[in-house]
């Protein structure tokens, strides 16, 4: 009986320490994800909304940690692909707004009729995947181009702090058709849904909690995954 049971312990001892290996990463994103679901109870709705805008930045943040702190390429541009998605969710919002006229900002410009580019993004089938595809897409390209001249350091740096400042100077002057150093404001409903609403509200600050948690476990598996060693082994190069 003694014999046995102490063939047993063995067995238990690495099954333990493989559950505590699991779970020991994903215990800060529990703790995270549940403060940030039960915060709206004692928050005011300005407080929450401007929490939902930290977190939309601290999606942001993986991403650039994952560049930065794992990959060791320093990225300046990286707020390029979060502007462009949030643009093309933005000319969706102001054409919903105009209901079928004009944005505001094109009416003091004296344009007369929307642009044949901004037409698509009256859909939202159409500008929820372009908001995600197009900057994806664009990332894509210039990635390619960029690693496939072996450019690193301080070189690649140059080159997305050059890209944002290019885009930058490109949506300021085309005021007519972008809003200019203004952007695009005032929005005040979402897929018919009142933005003003606490309602509302509450269901787009629990989609960027669910994101951003979302996004904070693919990370954990990413950098513990085969490809985040490869990731290590590239800053380490």
């Amino acid at each position: 009986m003694a014999a046995s049971v102490s063939l047993a312990r063995p067995r238990t001892r690495p099954a333990l320490g493989a559950a505590v290996a699991i779970i020991r990463p994903l215990l800060p994103v529990v703790i995270i994800g549940v403060i940030l679901f039960v915060a709206p109870a004692f928050l005011s709705d300005f407080r929450q909304n401007l929490l939902a805008k930290f977190l939309c930045f601290a999606i942001l943040a993986v991403g650039i940690d994952l560049m930065w702190g794992y990959t060791g390429m320093l990225s300046l541009g990286h707020g390029v692909w979060f502007g462009l998605g949030g643009y093309a969710m933005g000319m969706y919002l102001k054409l919903e707004d105009a209901d079928g006229g004009l944005p505001d900002f094109m009416n003091w410009s004296g344009l007369t009729a929307v642009p044949w580019f901004w037409k698509p993004f009256e859909h939202p089938w159409f500008a929820l995947p372009a908001a995600v595809l197009g900057p994806g897409l664009l990332a894509f390209l210039v990635g390619y181009l960029v690693f496939r001249s072996r450019v690193k350091g301080a070189y690649f740096s140059i080159i997305t702090q050059a890209l944002a400042l290019i885009l930058s100077i490109f949506f300021v002057g085309q005021q007519q058709y972008t809003g200019g150093t203004n952007g695009l404001t005032n929005f005040s409903t979402l897929f018919g849904f009142t933005l003003a609403d606490r309602a509302t509200q509450d269901v787009l600050y629990f989609i960027t909690v669910s994101l951003l948690l979302l996004t904070m476990l693919f990370a954990t598996w990413l950098t513990r995954a085969p490809l985040g060693n490869l990731l290590v082994a590239i800053r380490d190069d």
